[in-house]
């Protein structure tokens, strides 16, 4: 299975929704809660291409976006060869 890493804060109701579902898919997320650890905010920004806004997910060091993007990777059938289900 693929190591998840999301970029998140406590309130974010896009974070909540990404992390259940990869957690539907019996998927373990390592959160990195930028609201705690202001410093990684850089780093996730770096990682991303640029993006500021949380949730920023990666799949097996890839990068992947939002919850967004995720949904739409599970839509068409490509999130869970992504994360080797």
């Amino acid at each position: 299975m693929a190591k998840v890493l999301m970029y998140t804060t406590r309130v974010c109701p896009y974070c909540q929704m990404a992390s259940r579902l990869l957690e539907k898919k019996g998927v373990a997320v390592e959160k990195i809660r930028v609201d705690e650890e202001p410093a990684r905010r850089q780093e996730m920004v770096d990682r991303a291409h640029g993006a500021k806004t949380v949730p920023q997910i990666f799949i097996g060091g890839r990068h992947v976006g939002g919850y967004r993007e995720l949904a739409q990777l599970d839509v068409k059938g490509e999130l869970d060869p992504l994360l080797g289900l």
